[in-house]
């Protein structure tokens, strides 16, 4: 069974007659990166906040590794890391000062410190910098020490904030991958907040879309797709193939069109000059494959179309409440 490290029950959060967060229910799994979407006022923000202690819940409860935020948040903050979308350091100080300050502050030992500091600079990618004032780092360097400087006190949650903004491709791709890395191989939870939707994509586990102070929808984005979807084909599979080698030419392709309909899952077949299209409640591109090859035609090409997280994202504005809480 999958722990929670973080479990929100009937969170709700009201500034006077505004509802910021309303009735909020969620789990959070150890080892797992979240996404939170939505746009601006959508109430993320607001919950990461009461995750964190800083804010009190109007109603509900919030645990974050098994302690209430709300009645013990310095313990809770002493084992969540927050990297918000702008960090602040000392500029006048280097790198590895600015962490080592951070160490001091978390009561690790000089040594300790040392240790620990110079780990996470080389696990960020920031060695060379180490020595350099923070106030000449890039964007995505300080956003890489940012990084470090919340996993200084080996926290077991890290929640980021828009952690990717402004930072070229090539420095969104190597914090990504370091994020993952974190994840996979130290076990830390990790919730992300976003509004670049193929970033969360790449790198969440599970996703939540918030709308109004309310979470819509929750849940992997296959998930998400199938049940959105589920009238169309959450997933369409083009196949291309050759007959030219083959004396029954179009009648080759036709056969093969009548194997792939009588496969499981199959919603829509439709036959072109040299390509199937093939919708479908499941990811069967082995099966069709191996159709495709056992009938005797070349298979030239296979690319399949997942409804992604942009496709159900527009979906949930485009109908809003109308499509209802899916976990």
């Amino acid at each position: 069974m999958e722990q929670s490290i973080i479990q929100l029950k009937g969170l709700t959060k009201r500034y006077g007659d505004f509802t910021a967060v309303d009735g909020l229910d969620l789990s959070v799994y150890k080892g797992e990166i979240f996404g939170l979407l939505g746009p601006n006022g959508a109430g993320k923000s607001t919950t990461i906040l009461m995750m964190l202690g800083l804010t009190e819940p109007t109603s509900g409860a919030v645990h974050v590794c098994g302690i209430d935020s709300t009645i013990n948040p310095i313990e809770v903050k002493r084992r969540v890391g927050y990297l918000p979308d702008d960090v602040g350091f000392y500029e006048q100080l280097t790198g590895r000062e600015n962490l080592l300050y951070t160490a001091r502050l978390n009561r690790l030992s000089p040594h300790g410190a040392a240790r620990r500091v110079d780990h996470l600079l080389g696990r960020v990618g920031l060695q060379q910098a180490a020595e350099k004032k923070v106030g000449k780092y890039s964007r995505g360097m300080r956003q890489r020490l940012g990084l470090a400087d919340v996993l200084v006190k080996n926290p077991e949650v890290i929640i980021l904030d828009e952690p990717t903004l402004g930072i070229d491709p090539i420095g969104v791709r190597e914090f990504l991958e370091l994020i993952v890395a974190l994840s996979r191989e130290e076990q830390i939870t990790v919730v992300l907040s976003s509004h670049h939707l193929h970033q969360v994509q790449q790198v969440c586990d599970r996703v939540g879309i918030f709308v109004a102070g309310r979470l819509l929808a929750e849940g992997r984005v296959a998930d998400l797709s199938r049940a959105l979807f589920s009238d169309k084909e959450p997933f369409i599979i083009e196949i291309g193939v050759d007959a030219t080698g083959l004396d029954n030419g179009l009648g080759g392709i036709t056969a093969v069109e009548k194997a792939v309909r009588a496969l499981g899952h199959v919603v829509s077949v439709t036959a072109g000059a040299g390509k199937l299209r093939v919708g479908s409640e499941e990811d069967i591109r082995a099966e069709v494959a191996r159709v495709v090859v056992n009938s005797g035609l070349d298979l030239t090409s296979l690319t399949m179309k997942e409804y992604g997280l942009d496709d159900i994202y527009t979906k949930y504005f485009e109908g809003g409440e109308a499509y209802g809480k899916i976990a």
